[in-house]
């Protein structure tokens, strides 16, 4: 674990023009044309927080997982069958009961939200330099698709778990409590990993530790933590946080400040997430839909973002290895039947090819060949 150093581009500041955070605060009330969507891209963008209040139509499950690891096994396989259900129908949910404190997930959203409280200029004493390929720290995200058009968003980016592969020098040093913080979260986090991907293993008919060790087990898998800072936008009826994607990971979880933004494209349509109190968003990924061969289900998603509030999500990608696994269907799942559905390639090899897809036009599946 690398020691606490000087922060990564100490004084730097001449990322302040790219930063939707200072163009947010100008005072414009128009957004500048790189950041308009596509005509096709603005469909269901209207007032999010009167999307999130409709009750009609389909609706984001919420999974209690208390009980996952029952020691009763009627109990226990009730419960697994009902993750499975929505990991194979919706591949999204709302997890509660998921055994972290509240006490705990307010510390990490009160340490990000102080972060990004700081001026525009101390959060640049951490930026990243994505030129180089150095992601970690402090950025907005570049165009890098065909459209050419930019996310209004800020973010802050780094890996959190394992331990022994952190670089605590891109940590923020304020708040004090944001390194323990995250730690300790990033700690729990990876423990709610093991029990979900143990309820998809045995879901599915295969060992309990199946899943874990297809994505590399506990030495491996990686947490990447990051949290996404969208500010308030004059015209939120034409820009995105986020832009329509598949999360390339195995698990997704993600924290949020109680606004809605959240939309998954279920059966032809945007749907609203709706905020639920003390849940964690889960997300099934690339990875675990290729291992099970397309039967769980990674959603296409995105973020809105609106006029009056400020949202801010922390997001926990777990990734198995960029080189040392090769991800396909697994051989237990593949039959005459069912043959495979996804050609084998490395997770780095996964994620290249989704970002030459992408720069190819709008996504609007994974790749299934």
């Amino acid at each position: 674990m690398t020691q606490n150093k000087e922060p990564v581009n100490q004084g730097k500041s001449e990322h302040d023009e790219q930063r939707v955070e200072s163009l947010a605060s100008s005072g414009i009330e128009s957004i500048p044309k790189e950041y308009v969507r596509l005509n096709e891209e603005l469909t269901s963008m209207g007032n999010v927080f009167e999307e999130e209040k409709k009750e009609e139509g389909s609706q984001v499950p919420t999974i209690d997982i208390k009980d996952i690891a029952s020691e009763d096994p009627e109990v226990r396989g009730k419960a697994i069958q009902e993750l499975k259900r929505a990991a194979m129908e919706w591949g999204v949910m709302h997890l509660v009961n998921h055994g972290i404190s509240d006490e705990l997930i307010d510390r990490v959203k009160v340490a990000g939200q102080t972060f990004f409280e700081l001026p525009v200029e101390e959060k640049e004493k951490y930026a990243n330099d994505q030129a180089s390929g150095n992601v970690q720290g402090y950025g907005s995200k570049l165009a890098n698709s065909a459209s050419g058009r930019l996310e209004w968003e800020d973010y802050y980016f780094h890996l959190s778990y394992p331990e022994d592969k952190r670089d605590l020098s891109i940590w923020p040093e304020t708040p004090a409590d944001y390194i323990p913080a995250v730690s300790e979260y990033s700690k729990e986090l990876r423990y709610l990993a093991t029990k979900i991907l143990s309820a998809l293993s045995l879901a599915l008919g295969l060992e309990e530790g199946r899943l874990e060790k297809e994505v590399g087990g506990l030495e491996e898998l990686l947490l990447q933590f990051k949290i996404n800072y969208y500010p308030k936008c004059p015209q939120p009826e034409l820009a995105l946080g986020v832009e329509a994607h598949t999360d390339v990971s195995a698990l997704t979880f993600i924290l949020h400040n109680m606004v809605p933004g959240l939309q998954l494209f279920y059966e032809g349509k945007w749907v609203t997430a709706k905020c639920v109190p003390n849940s964690i968003i889960m997300h099934i990924g690339d990875t675990i839909e290729i291992l099970s061969n397309g039967k769980y289900k990674s959603i296409l998603h995105r973020g809105l973002v609106n006029k009056e509030k400020v949202r801010i999500s922390w997001a926990v990608f777990c990734e198995p290895p960029k080189e040392k696994i090769i991800l396909k269907p697994l051989p237990d799942l593949v039959s005459d039947e069912e043959p495979a559905r996804y050609p084998p390639r490395t997770f780095a090899q996964h994620v290249q090819y989704k970002l030459f897809r992408k720069t190819q036009g709008p996504q609007t599946t994974i790749t299934k060949n």
